[in-house]
């Protein structure tokens, strides 16, 4: 383990020019005294590495000390092989760099381990689109990325989710997030971070101004405490419902994040009522619920129930309307 800890402190300080000893305990689950032991056994090993102590203190290297030495182990190498997010190499013009940086890779492997990084990459596939998600649009994250990683403020022209009108915001871009197979902009707007979906962008624009990103905030952090902010929203209405056992699987796969009890139960019989309880953020929203027909039954509040009605008698006039005489019944 500490010959493993030596080696990843080796290589952090190679990327980067000087690394705060809080960080890298941090990142390497240790305490801060221990990675002070772990310099002194560098230093003593003939590594040029030395501690600055100060508010702008930190580990570094001497400039312009490298190693070849990768260290990699059999299962990192594998690790290296199985690529979670395939997709975002396409849109972001890498897939070439990725295979030549993979072959690059398999080169520099100990022999050993070359056979299980090629077996992995041949017997694990990762696709991250959800199934029946349809034809997305397409994005083009050329300015988007320019803007990122040239620290610039960008100008867009962008439309809500919904809304027919068009916002101009000028936004101080973290970067760029892949999740599940849609494309996110963070950034800040007037010192608060957003979510804009890239696909909702209409026309972007690099500034010339230099980004202004609030102090000590990654992009991992807005991106946390957006995500958040989009799984934890107040649900205000509670439902008591039933669902026929025939259901319940399809029933806890399509409205699962609003069901409040997800424990897995025992397999019920297929004409058994199941109860559930679900919270929606609002009424309209318990429409959702229709598509199951008389699968599932809303039980309370009354005003659930009412909004249904409301809602099967729409779609009876709707379609009622055309009927020719006598069709109807």
């Amino acid at each position: 383990m500490k010959s493993d800890r030596l080696l990843s402190i080796l290589l952090l300080l190679q990327t980067r020019e000087r690394v705060p000893a809080d960080e890298l305990a941090r990142r390497l689950e240790v305490s801060t005294r221990t990675i002070y032991r772990d310099v002194d056994a560098l230093s003593t090993a003939g590594v040029p590495v030395y501690a600055e102590r100060g508010r702008h203190g930190g580990i570094a290297l001497l400039p312009g000390f490298r190693t070849d030495v990768t260290g990699l182990t059999s299962d990192e190498a594998r690790a290296l092989f199985v690529l979670a997010a395939q997709g975002a190499h396409s849109a972001l013009g890498l897939d070439g760099a990725l295979g030549s940086a993979l072959r690059k890779v398999m080169a520099a492997l100990p022999a050993p381990h070359r056979p299980a990084a090629e077996l992995t990459s041949r017997r694990i596939l990762v696709d991250p689109d959800r199934w029946l998600a349809g034809p997305r649009p397409s994005v083009d994250l050329d300015t988007l990325g320019t803007a990122v990683f040239t620290d610039r403020r960008l100008r867009i022209d962008y439309r809500h989710g919904g809304a027919r009108s068009v916002n101009t915001y000028t936004v101080d871009p973290y970067g760029l997030v892949a999740k599940a197979g849609t494309w996110y902009l963070v950034a800040d707007r007037d010192g608060t971070a957003q979510l804009f979906r890239v696909d909702r962008v209409l026309e972007a624009a690099v500034t010339q101004e230099p980004v202004r990103r609030r102090e000590g905030v990654e992009l991992a952090d807005a991106w946390e405490a957006l995500r958040r902010q989009v799984e934890e929203r107040p649900a205000h209405l509670r439902i008591r419902a039933r669902v026929r056992g025939s259901r319940l699987e399809l029933f806890r796969r399509i409205v699962g994040p609003f069901v409040l009890d997800g424990r897995p139960e025992p397999e019920p019989e297929p004409d058994e009522w199941v109860p559930v309880e679900l919270a929606y953020p609002m009424l309209r929203a318990v429409r959702q619920l229709l598509q199951f027909g008389d699968d599932v039954e809303v039980l309370e509040p009354a005003a659930a129930r009412e909004e249904l009605v409301r809602a099967a008698a729409s779609v009876t006039a709707l379609y009622g309307a055309d009927a020719a005489p006598g069709e109807a019944g």
